[in-house]
């Protein structure tokens, strides 16, 4: 079963569900919802619509050189069955998972870091103007 990704917003579309849009050069574009194919058929730009993961990576809201992030690239090329190189595998995939949820949390706290400081003295500045109410 593989999980593919919506062409417009990628999120993960599932077996049997979206839409398979598939033009003349047999290209096929997968789409995870109505949305998104009504947004690529308006020929629209993901990278300027604020809900799509194109618009965050390029903003700097999501991490996007990561050496966790190669390991969900598509292999097309099947593995023999094998017990061990199965439990090796899901032990790699959860420490994996463990790993980018952890460089997430940093990256979310480096990008938050200035907040506090911007938001204090925002309120300071309210404070002063609005001082005579």
């Amino acid at each position: 079963m593989r999980i593919e990704t919506c062409y417009f917003c990628s999120q993960p579309v599932y077996p049997s569900k979206g839409i398979t849009f598939v033009r003349n050069d047999a290209k096929a574009f997968r789409f995870c919802k109505s949305k998104c194919h009504k947004n690529f058929k308006m020929k629209r730009n993901p990278r300027k619509l604020a809900w799509t993961k194109a618009f965050r990576r390029a903003h700097g809201k999501e991490m996007t050189v990561d050496s966790t992030l190669a390991f969900a690239q598509r292999r097309n090329i099947p593995v023999r069955y094998n017990r061990d190189l199965v439990a090796t595998t899901l032990q790699a995939m959860q420490r994996v998972s463990e790993i980018r949820a952890r460089r997430e949390r940093q990256f979310y706290k480096n990008r938050m870091k200035g907040n506090k400081e911007k938001q204090l003295e925002a309120d300071r500045k309210l404070v002063a103007e609005n001082q005579h109410l």
